[in-house]
């Protein structure tokens, strides 16, 4: 282990590895900062500029990009409500109402310091167990990727509390969206489509997130009355001690959570950064504060966020799996650099994974050095009159949306889904759980298609797998038991009534 790292270490430290991990991790962010983008497009982009360098110095550049690109999504997420990832969406729920407090500085800061802390606790459980951990991930087959979708929409629709109802019902209006396009089960049958090509692939996640976010946030603004410039004084956008004291908790659960969902095939750190959320606020002693700007609500789902990218590599590296979008587009770069993934690349080539692994300690620091300065000087941003930032908000986003798809139809979207954004926010309906609806009815379907083959028709089968039936008792705790404890203390309470007045 020991010579493997100060194999690493001399990979990773030299001049043009680490001034190309600098550069990869400032066009993450500087990628990430744009909505419709996002680590997968920038990845992808960006892939034919490294053709002529080394493979170890491409692939920890394109890496660069791709957790780069989670802080970059959190800038907007925090400062404008525009998530410039998907694993930044729940960052808005509190990074924005920080912000609109005159607490951007802070947000941002300790989205960095988390992030920090969660790639340096995954990158050493990823150095240490990346083998082993990928023969459990391999356990986890469609029937195990069902139970855990269960369990991932069980969490979100319990964000809101009492409003069980009205998380369900979003919840359910996400996955209603996620079935337009082909039925994954037999690959010809159109849904929801209304004779319309663009829809035979599916209703985009990015122009939805645009249109819901951003848009949605804007036309809200106008309707209500924008409010006044941020006028905070300086020192009052930098973190505080207790700031990090009182999220180190929400840190350490965010980092675990997110590596240990990070390492599943597919699950990704969208799903880690929700389901971290969720947790979080049931266990926080300031659940009140949560989705009015508690600092845990942004520490907890930014950690999962970077532990889960980390994690990602675990089935990429180990196993040739891709752990996500991005890491797919990395293994397409492994194998045109003529590298095959797999449980022997840790012997055939130890320089090349050591030297990457240790390449994403580097750039961790890099971010951390660039960004904790620099967040009170993000957040000096919204001293900008909104009557300039919104035509800034809406033209960026729609030309993100035009470049996502290079049509009209992208506009559209983000135009029906802006509007639908608006009224959400004037019915006060959760857009959180619509959104992870959104994310998993493509994972969720493709579980339940493949968990119905296997079965023969019948679901059943979940029942004997025992993982499976540990991940479906753990969402009915989920479930019930806030309602039996708050039943116990109800009960608690009419004793102690009866007693005083006997």
């Amino acid at each position: 282990m020991l010579d493997n790292l100060i194999l690493g270490f001399q990979t990773a430290l030299t001049l043009e590895n680490v001034l190309w991990c600098a550069v990869g991790v400032v066009l993450g962010t500087v990628i990430g900062l744009l909505p419709g983008l996002g680590s997968t497009t920038g990845v992808a982009v960006l892939l034919p500029l490294t053709f002529v360098m080394e493979p170890v110095t491409a692939l920890i550049m394109l890496a660069g990009i791709y957790y780069g690109a989670q802080y970059g999504g959190t800038i907007t997420s925090v400062l404008i409500s525009t998530p410039g990832e998907a694993a930044s969406v729940v960052t808005t729920l509190d990074g924005y109402q920080m912000a609109k407090r005159g607490r951007a500085g802070a947000a941002l800061a300790i989205s960095a310091i988390g992030s920090f802390i969660a790639a340096i606790i995954s990158l050493a459980l990823l150095m240490a167990l990346a083998p082993p951990l990928a023969s459990i991930a391999l356990e986890f087959q469609p029937v195990e990727m069902f139970a855990i979708m269960i369990l991932g929409l069980v969490i979100v629709v319990t964000f809101q509390g009492g409003a069980l109802v009205r998380g369900g019902l979003m919840a359910a209006l996400g996955l209603l969206v996620a079935t337009v396009g082909i039925f994954p089960g037999t690959g010809s049958t159109q849904r929801f489509t209304f004779d319309n090509v663009n829809l035979l692939s599916g209703i985009p996640f990015v122009e939805v997130m645009i249109g819901i976010f951003a848009l949605g946030e804007v036309l809200y603004q106008i309707r209500v009355g924008a409010a006044k410039p941020i006028r905070a004084r300086f020192k009052d956008m930098v973190i505080k001690r207790k700031d990090i004291t009182d999220s180190m908790p929400a840190i350490l659960r965010g980092s675990g959570i997110g590596f240990l969902l990070g390492m599943l095939p597919g699950a990704g750190s969208t799903l880690a950064s929700f389901m971290s959320y969720g947790i979080e606020r049931r266990v926080s002693k300031n659940k009140a504060n949560f989705g009015k700007g508690a600092i845990e609500g942004v520490a907890s789902p930014e950690s999962a966020n970077n532990a889960a990218a980390n994690a990602n590599f675990v089935p990429t590296l180990a196993l040739g799996i891709p752990g996500g979008a991005t890491t797919a587009v990395l293994l397409g770069a492994f194998t045109i650099f003529g590298i095959q993934p797999g449980p022997q690349l840790f012997e055939t080539q130890p320089e090349l994974v050591w030297g990457l692994l240790v390449s994403f300690f580097i750039g961790n620091v890099l971010l951390l050095v660039l960004n904790l300065p620099l967040a009170p000087v993000f957040a000096q941003m919204l001293r900008i009159p909104y009557g300039y930032l919104y035509p800034i908000i809406l033209l960026t986003s729609l030309v993100g949306a035009y470049s996502v798809g290079n049509n009209m139809f992208s506009v559209w979207l983000v135009l029906i889904f802006g509007v639908l954004g608006y009224l959400m926010k004037e019915l006060d309906l959760p857009l959180a759980p619509f959104v992870l609806g959104l994310v998993l009815g493509p994972l969720f379907e493709k579980a339940l298609v493949q968990t119905s083959a296997i079965g023969q028709g019948d679901l059943g089968v979940v029942f004997q797998s025992p993982i499976a039936v540990g991940v479906l008792l753990l969402a009915v705790v989920m479930v019930l038991l806030p309602r039996l404890i708050g039943m116990a203390r109800g009960a608690l309470r009419r004793r102690k009534e009866q007693a005083l007045v006997g």
